[in-house]
């Protein structure tokens, strides 16, 4: 397991008739504050600010296709063009398990990310694949 400290970060909140709306720095939107995307946005000041990706290689919240399915991922980070990274967020009250294992892996059969990491704010799991099998993570891996 991957320990995660949030850093301070000014959010701009907004209401917007009864639903409250984010700022996302990085899609240059204002988005529907639900619990998923709180942890969203604190994800992507962890990358951003703590582990220092740039940000001008982190997608948020794009569709790909899986087979007939058109799915959206929640967070890629690219490296050398490719997709690097696959984040997938999860509300704070649910659970990481095997449902949001399959999840995750579907994306990274289309995307072919190294790294995979899924969180819901309070627990983070990060894992590497090397020769096709995972070996979970301690740390987040640096960007170099």
């Amino acid at each position: 397991m991957i320990q995660l400290n949030y850093p301070a970060y000014p959010f701009k909140i907004k209401k917007e008739g009864n639903k409250d709306r984010i700022f996302d720095p990085v899609r240059q939107a204002w988005i529907i504050l639900t619990p998923e995307e709180w942890v969203r946005q604190n994800m992507l000041q962890y990358l951003i600010q703590v582990a220092q990706y740039p940000t001008s290689l982190i997608a948020v919240e794009k569709s790909i296709q899986l087979g007939e399915l058109k799915k959206r991922f929640d967070i890629v980070v690219f490296k050398h063009e490719q997709p690097w990274m696959i984040i997938e967020c999860k509300e704070a009250l649910v659970a990481l398990n095997e449902n949001t294992l399959s999840q995750i892996l579907q994306y990274q059969q289309v995307l072919g990310a190294k790294y995979l990491v899924m969180s819901n704010g309070h627990k983070t799991i990060g894992a590497e694949i090397q020769s096709g099998k995972l070996h979970y993570l301690q740390d987040f891996p640096e960007y170099i």
